[in-house]
């Protein structure tokens, strides 16, 4: 990967952005939203990653901070990957699943390490949140994405994001509220 996309400052704060292959709208089902949600809290609590967070239909945006923010990420992706894709393989209820696995599949053939499938975009693209400015217009567009993608009303009502913690309600993970 280029270093360009790279986190360079480990003890900074970044807006990050972590994409599904072709921008597949993968992310439908509670089930595979959840498998990203028990990642992500493992990451909290076993790689001390701080975050804020919205998890899309095609992809993910978190506001975070670790020690080793670009290991966490991989390990993230290696270990989400993997569980995403057996989920989608064994799920009956999934209308989609041979139209998924080609995709998943086609992905990693063409990979330049040529896997056996591959389900993330490579890269994870961080901007560095270096001012509260920035700060702010970060979270206000991670927690407005599924507003204006006209899923919900209010932020605070897409069940899998962060705004949920920030409007006062118990939220799926551990949120430290960015004042």
């Amino acid at each position: 990967m280029s270093e360009k996309y790279k986190a360079k400052d480990t003890e900074g704060i970044y807006f990050v952005t972590i994409s599904i292959v072709q921008w597949a709208d993968v992310l439908t089902r509670r089930d595979y939203c959840e498998i990203i949600c028990t990642s992500l809290a493992y990451c909290q609590k076993e790689k001390n990653l701080t975050l804020s967070w919205c998890i899309m239909t095609n992809h993910l945006h978190l506001i975070c901070s670790s020690p080793v923010l670009a290991n966490t990420i991989r390990d993230f992706k290696k270990y989400t990957s993997k569980e995403l894709y057996k989920s989608i393989k064994q799920n009956p209820q999934e209308s989609r699943k041979r139209w998924l696995l080609w995709l998943i599949n086609s992905a990693g053939e063409l990979s330049s390490r040529y896997e056996k499938y591959k389900f993330w975009q490579p890269g994870y693209y961080p901007i560095l949140l270096h001012d509260n400015q920035m700060m702010d217009q970060k979270l206000d567009y991670l927690h407005l994405n599924p507003v204006k993608a006209g899923f919900v009303e209010e932020p605070e009502h897409w069940y899998y994001s962060s705004a949920r913690d920030y409007a006062g309600e118990k939220g799926k993970l551990d949120v430290v509220l960015i004042e």
